[in-house]
């Protein structure tokens, strides 16, 4: 597989692939979007089932490679562009644990974070994927508030991960003040990469609104 080859992303604008286009972005990767309207359904089409049965996005296309879910999607993209340094290689000390915060954020974060959104009483402490939500917080506050970025002064693709997932939490007061946490936010969305991004999620999100509505 070429390493100039056009990786396909498809994305719905303000939504958990907007991560992935930040860390594209970051990659300096050649991508190509596909832009799903989510308010019209189209992620519900036939055609995009075929690509994520669930209807879920980010889904990337490599190639003959299709990755969904959001932790693959990162881990494969930092690796297959390793020239951007945003991921640790195989023999790096910190390679484990680079894995086991990208792996965390699913497992863990968010299946904590949804069940508070949705104001759902959690599996009891024994069963649950995440154990305690305190517990869960405070492991991953602990670890960011030895900054600036999750391993020291090195940026990686599970600050990209962490920081846009932790600025959508923020922003709709699902988590708790924590000053280490909003300031390792803010230091990712600050980036010029997530600025850009963000800036054009809301120009085809208000295209999308006003498809919609056209519709009518």
């Amino acid at each position: 597989m070429s390493t100039e080859s056009t990786v396909m992303l498809f994305h719905a604008p303000q939504t958990r692939s907007t991560g992935t286009c930040v860390l594209l972005e970051e990659l300096g990767a050649p991508y190509e979007l596909k832009v799903l309207n989510m308010q019209a359904g189209e992620q519900r089409q036939p055609a995009y089932l075929k690509i994520n049965p669930l209807g879920k996005v980010p889904a990337v296309k490599d190639g003959e490679a299709l990755i969904t879910e959001q932790a693959a999607i990162f881990i494969y993209l930092a690796d297959r562009f390793p020239q951007a340094g945003l991921a640790p290689p195989i023999h790096d000390p910190r390679r484990g644990p680079y894995l086991r915060w990208m792996a965390y954020y699913g497992n863990c974060y968010e299946p904590a974070l949804i069940d508070r959104f949705l104001k759902r009483e959690p599996a009891p402490l024994k069963t649950s994927p995440y154990g305690d939500f305190d517990s869960m917080f405070q492991t991953l506050a602990d670890q960011i508030a030895k900054g600036p970025y999750l391993f020291g002064d090195i940026l990686t693709a599970a600050d990209i991960l962490w920081g846009v997932a932790l600025a959508w939490g923020l922003r709709f007061g699902l988590l708790p003040q924590n000053e280490a946490i909003s300031a390792y936010s803010a230091r990712i969305t600050e980036r010029k990469s997530f600025v850009d991004v963000s800036a054009r999620d809301a120009l085809l999100a208000a295209e999308h609104a006003a498809s919609v509505a056209s519709r009518g």
